[in-house]
């Protein structure tokens, strides 16, 4: 009987919905998947909504419209699609990483499913609908065939994860005086159990290198350092708190607040 790689085929499937189906339905066979399996270089999962970058997006309406909510949790929802889809990625890639990481990855990834329906159900709740705006794949850009373990988990939990810590700080303040209290609540769950998911990657990031003789506080600015030219820069203020809550040290935050100055003075020029 011939297995299937049920990651690939969620990857290939460009229903969003229908991505979470299958992802709910065949959750056990992903993480029993025990091959290996790089994807091509340049590799995009198919989508259902217009792609354009980032740079080229339509200016965003102000919270205080349902349409600016709505537009605001698109985007969200967008960025919960590439975490959810890149948790499987790093389940298909790494085959051979440890059970227990597997199985708390997978948690994570069904975690990030149940984020990104709470947006959809909200978008609609607010009169519009997926696909009302372009999208963009930036996060999974950010990632390669080429990666190590080490590489993966620092790129998606600890440093795009980790910024979405910081955007979501802000954007908890932004959206304090909106009058609905599902949009409000949906946001706060999805910015607490983000506080989960980065703590994941540090615990592991520090678990993995121990096993590999690798000294982590020199292997942090080492590794962030090779790695920043494939990663979106993210100009917004750390969120030092929840930085340190979700296992960030006090170096490695000093070593993130000079990359952001660094950031800001380039963005400047």
């Amino acid at each position: 009987m011939v297995k299937v790689n049920y990651a690939v085929a969620i990857f290939n499937e460009p229903n969003v919905f229908r991505k979470i189906e299958i992802l709910r339905k065949h959750a056990q066979e992903v993480l029993e998947w025990d091959q290996a399996t790089p994807l091509i270089n340049d590799y995009l999962p198919n989508r259902d909504a217009e792609m354009v970058h980032p740079k080229n997006h339509p200016r965003k309406s102000g919270f205080s419209t349902p349409q600016g909510q709505a537009r605001m949790l698109h985007d969200l929802a967008s960025i919960e699609l590439q975490a959810m889809e890149l948790g499987l990625r790093t389940l298909t890639e790494f085959a051979e990483a440890p059970l227990a990481f597997k199985e708390e990855l997978m948690n994570i990834t069904l975690s990030e499913s149940t984020h990104l329906e709470m947006c959809l159900i909200e978008i609609e709740k607010l009169g519009s609908k997926w696909g009302d705006w372009p999208i963009h794949q930036s996060l999974w850009r950010a990632t390669s065939n080429v990666d190590s373990l080490l590489d993966r988990i620092l790129i998606v939990h600890r440093y795009l994860e980790g910024s979405g810590l910081d955007a979501g700080e802000t954007l908890n303040r932004r959206i304090a005086l909106i009058e609905s209290s599902s949009v409000k609540k949906a946001i706060h769950q999805i910015v607490t159990d983000e506080i989960g998911h980065v703590e994941f990657g540090s615990r592991w990031y520090r678990e993995i290198c121990a096993k590999n003789k690798i000294d982590f506080q020199t292997d942090f600015p080492e590794r962030m350092n090779k790695l920043i030219f494939q990663l979106p820069k993210r100009l917004e203020p750390l969120a030092v708190d929840l930085r340190k809550q979700a296992g960030f040290s006090d170096d490695e935050i000093l070593y993130l607040q000079d990359l952001r100055q660094r950031q800001l003075n380039q963005s400047v020029r």
